[in-house]
């Protein structure tokens, strides 16, 4: 195969998923995975309708992928997976690392249903300059893009009011703080001049040079504990300068600033750790658990422990050897890392495993990066001890509160008869008043976690009937099955009714995809249950085929993924729902004056900060200075609030 770079690599792949293949039963599969080269690659399993549902690398494709159609006893997952398999495909690669580089483009791309992703929701924020600028301001971040002539300073931990801190720099060093429209438009000083807090550079009030200094001694404050003091010695001595020039409250407002930059400096360089100076290392360890596999990384920067990220997989979904497994997540994590990747990691991985994970991120981000692996180092004997302590003690705490969410999932699983445990679930709720502006919103959890990514909204028909949630829930799944790639479970925010709505729709279209209702107590007594069979508080999942509904503070892990599930589809829905109803009331009263042209109603609904009740009480004066209109545009509103021409 020619130069494997990224785009050449999935547009290949797109190439081969969009073939039609017809089922093939499994003996056809082995003859045809028999013809395989003995070489690397990555071979990609497709599901019926030609959808990539699992990818994998091998060192030798033949063997690899011969094993899932011989007779050799294979785990329940690999079962699962081998029913689903109407064909396969491969491309071959030139290296492991690069088979794990394309596996990991392949995963992010389609998202196949029995491979591990890994789910990331948390983020540190960050300090960036952009050195591309002329004159460069001092930016919060949170998830910073890898770019060149950039200068990142952080991470910075949660709550270490880093946002304060730069604002207080900006004021101190007279730094710019507007965006680069505004200082490119700008042709007199701001007030911010006027008041010292900005030297103004936007009109050259100060030279390129003496601003690279004044920016210099800010971002010295993010460097090494030598460079915070010099900072704060020489802003002490502009406070005791502004004293003797009888300055009193510059000073006092100076003092006030250095005790909060001193504080935070103390903060940020007292949790050294090991002796690191300077290192920026991330330190990894994995803990094999009896049903579950952790993984944690301790982040550390400028020699400080910043925090951590943990993960935490089923081991039953392992489908290969469980650290080229673990390779395979830590690379999704730092493909997706869009901050600066650290110059060392240290890992408990064997020797090759973290050669491979270290030439795999060179080859997917550059091989200039700066970055070594290593593995075992007695440097970081303790470091690493306490991470993997780490990842034991998160499983143990998770199992014994009950709050993993594979317990949910398997739970949700036995609840519904299903073959396997569902990873996708879609929630969906309606939200309308007296029949205007219904919406409805998609929620999508992966895992038990949010996919926000694949949230969706829904305007929907506005009926002559007004409130009919069943026939507006008929039009959201209508248009929602159209586009396929189906989750495992549907739910919906409802009872019985609801369920058996959505039933019909997908029996009519004739999809074979679960469907249940999560009810609160009153709602479930409207739908006919006695009231001595529930009790007012419970939250209740509605089963098809069930006499009664399953009570869900019975399993709390299935528990809190529904319910967050339903107050998610809420919220969503009704900030569309309030926001089409505000457009709406809004815009209603403009649109029912005749004479106006489009871009007026557009000038007045701008300028417009006033309630309708209120334009009402403004004489025609008024209303032209306040909307900022032409007479004659001023005499067309007033005569449709009073019904007076004063033409």
């Amino acid at each position: 195969m020619s130069d494997l770079k990224t785009s050449n690599i999935l547009a290949n792949s797109e190439v081969n998923v969009k073939k039609s293949y017809g089922k093939k039963n499994r003996d056809q599969l082995l003859d045809q995975a028999n013809t395989l080269p003995k070489k690397s690659g990555c071979y990609f399993m497709l599901g019926r309708h030609g959808e990539i549902i699992y990818v994998g690398k091998a060192k030798s494709l033949k063997s690899r992928v011969t094993s899932y159609f011989n007779a050799s006893a294979k785990s329940p997952k690999t079962q699962l997976l081998v029913e689903q398999i109407s064909n396969f495909d491969f491309i071959l690669t030139y290296s492991d690392a690069e088979s794990f580089v394309l596996e990991n483009n392949l995963i992010k791309k389609h998202r196949p249903k029995y491979n591990i992703q890994l789910k990331d929701d948390k983020s540190y924020p960050y300090v960036t300059i952009n050195l591309k600028e002329k004159f460069p301001r001092l930016e919060y971040m949170r998830r910073p893009k890898r770019k060149q002539q950039q200068e990142l300073f952080g991470p910075f931990p949660v709550g270490s009011n880093i946002s304060s801190i730069l604002k207080i720099l900006t004021k101190v060093f007279s730094l710019r703080d507007c965006s680069l429209h505004d200082f490119n438009t700008r042709k007199t000083p701001c007030i911010l001049y006027q008041m010292k807090q900005c030297s103004a550079p936007c009109t050259e009030e100060i030279t390129q040079d003496n601003y690279r200094k004044d920016l210099e001694l800010a971002t010295n404050f993010f460097k090494t504990n030598k460079k915070v003091k010099a900072t704060l010695e020489f802003l002490t001595l502009k406070m005791m300068k502004c004293a003797q020039d009888e300055l009193f409250e510059q000073a006092a407002s100076l003092r006030d600033d250095i005790e909060v930059l001193d504080a935070f400096a103390q903060k940020s360089f007292e949790q050294t750790v090991e002796n690191l100076s300077d290192s920026n290392i991330d330190v990894i360890s994995y803990y094999v658990g009896a049903d579950e596999i952790d993984i944690s990384i301790y982040m550390i920067r400028q020699g400080n422990l910043l925090g951590h990220k943990s993960f935490h997989f089923l081991k039953a979904d392992f489908l290969k050897e469980i650290e080229e497994e673990i390779i395979g997540a830590i690379l999704q994590y730092y493909s997706s890392l869009e901050e600066v990747i650290p110059e060392k990691i240290i890992t408990d991985f064997t020797k090759d495993a973290s050669e491979q994970l270290g030439l795999a991120i060179k080859k997917m981000l550059g091989q200039d990066l700066k970055l070594q692996v290593q593995s075992h180092s007695k440097k970081y004997a303790r470091l690493l001890k306490s991470v993997n302590t780490h990842a034991q003690e998160t499983q143990s705490v998770r199992i014994q509160n009950h709050s993993s969410v594979f317990i949910g999932l398997e739970k949700l699983q036995d609840l519904l008869s299903l073959k396997e445990r569902p990873k996708i679930l879609e929630c969906y709720d309606v939200a309308v008043w007296q029949g205007k502006s219904p919406t409805a919103s998609q929620i999508v959890f992966y895992e038990g976690r949010p996919d926000k990514k694949q949230y969706r909204y829904f305007h929907l028909t506005e009926l002559p009937e007004g409130n009919n949630d069943f026939e507006m829930m008929r039009e959201v799944f209508y248009r929602r099955l159209k586009y396929g790639n189906l989750p495992d479970v549907f739910i919906v925010d409802g009872g019985v009714q609801q369920v058996n709505t959505v039933k019909k729709v997908l029996d009519e279209l004739e999809i074979e995809v679960p469907v249940v209702g999560i009810a609160k107590a009153r709602d479930l007594k409207k739908s006919g249950y006695r009231s001595s069979e529930i009790k007012r508080s419970e939250e209740r999942l509605v089963i098809q085929g069930r006499s009664n509904p399953f009570v869900l503070n019975k399993c709390w892990s299935l528990m809190r993924i529904v319910v967050n599930m339903r107050d998610e589809a809420h919220r969503f829905s009704r900030k569309l729902h309030h926001k089409a109803e505000h457009k709406r009331i809004i815009h209603s009263w403009v649109d029912e004056i005749k004479g106006l042209n489009k871009t007026v109603k557009q000038d007045i609904l701008k300028k417009n900060t006033h309630t309708l009740p209120e334009l009402q009480k403004l004489s025609l004066e008024q209303l032209q200075d306040t909307l900022e209109l032409e007479s004659k545009h001023a005499k067309l509103i007033h005569k449709y609030f009073h019904g007076i021409d004063r033409s």
